[in-house]
């Protein structure tokens, strides 16, 4: 069966570690999510791997065409509405195949019409030009996936149909960016060993997750990218909004909180994943993209002294124990799994690391 291979390149940032990783067999299985292959093929490298400088590096990205990248992003009827989309049968999800009957259900929700700051007006409105593929003006239209088509005026979505056109909920055009800090600490006994599970026999990482209001699924603490704002303020500033309800605390407890804040995120930190998202709020013409970045708390003594209360979006916070079990948001159980594989932490029950029965 015919294969496409898709290079891509990622962005390692430094971590005081060596990693040696060993050589794998593992013809028979695979990431939960295609588009995350070239760090499975990074993690299970049998070539050491130094983590103490900043470098790209090119991975080949080969998945089968007719594994569809889109589970969630399928998602019927769309969130918040009684919308349902057209059915996209798997063969037909990318555009490169031929689908002359395809007739996708059109839907904005009333709340991106309204004319927020934070949403573009509709393509057919006076004096709207935006430019595609192109930082525009603060706004970043680029996507990390690379050039999208725009057909009739409107983006079109690089990971194939989902089956509705239109925003639906989110608020750009094109690629809408988001960032998502997965902060993560071991598991640790009243003794402050770490503990380690009792079958695989690896120490049990755990990171900070939240449960959404508006869904009620548990995830990563992220958000959105404000125009014209870095990725490392959106990381920081999310992580204070959601996870320690930073908006509603006094003047002298948002210093002490930024004080620890500045102490966990100015330290090394894991690219874990730029690129798109299986979300299911994406339709054919908006779509989700994230840098997912892992800031890792080794003693622990950071985040002891931040006490977690959910704020903002987020109705529950607490510390969750990584394993196969987790059931997230999104692809955000695709990052955990690499965050848990470059820490050599608790994944699974298997005997073989990635492999499932």
């Amino acid at each position: 069966m015919a294969r496409w291979c898709l290079a891509r390149t990622v962005t390692v940032v430094s971590l005081t570690v060596t990693l040696s990783a060993v050589a794998v067999r593992y013809p028979s299985c695979r990431l939960p999510h295609p588009l995350l292959h070239p760090f499975r093929e990074l993690a299970y490298s049998s070539v050491p791997v130094h983590w103490f400088h900043l470098y790209p590096v090119s991975m080949l990205n080969c998945y089968n065409p007719n594994e569809n990248v889109h589970n969630k992003a399928h998602t019927s009827p769309y969130p918040g509405s009684k919308v349902e989309r057209s059915k996209v049968p798997t063969d037909k999800v990318g555009w490169l195949v031929e689908w002359e009957d395809y007739k996708p259900v059109e839907y904005t929700a009333a709340c991106v019409l309204a004319g927020a700051t934070w949403a573009d007006p509709q393509i057919s409105a006076k004096n709207f030009s935006p430019k595609f593929n192109e930082k525009d003006g603060q706004v970043e239209r680029r996507s990390l996936s690379g050039l999208y088509e725009v057909e009739n005026g409107r983006p079109r979505n690089p990971s194939g149909r989902t089956g509705l056109v239109g925003r639906g909920l989110l608020g750009r055009w094109g690629p809408n960016h988001a960032a998502d800090p997965i902060i993560t600490r071991w598991k640790r006994d009243s003794s402050g060993n770490k503990i380690a599970h009792p079958i695989s026999g690896k120490n049990i990482l755990q990171f900070v997750a939240i449960k959404r209001k508006d869904c009620g699924e548990w995830a990563i603490p992220g958000g959105m990218v404000d125009p014209g704002e870095k990725i490392s303020a959106t990381l920081k500033r999310e992580f204070s909004e959601e996870a320690l309800n930073s908006l509603q605390k006094s003047r002298a407890e948002k210093e002490e909180t930024e004080k620890q804040m500045n102490r966990l995120f100015n330290q090394e930190h894991f690219v874990v994943y730029k690129g798109y998202v299986d979300d299911p709020r994406n339709t054919d013409n908006a779509w989700m993209e994230t840098e997912a970045v892992n800031y890792h708390d080794e003693p622990g003594e950071t985040m002891d002294n931040l006490l977690l209360e959910a704020g903002d979006d987020a109705g529950k916070v607490k510390w969750v124990d990584i394993s196969e079990k987790l059931k997230l948001y999104a692809n955000h159980g695709d990052f955990i799994k690499l965050v848990a594989e470059k820490w050599g932490a608790h994944w699974n029950e298997d005997p073989v690391p990635g492999c499932h029965k």
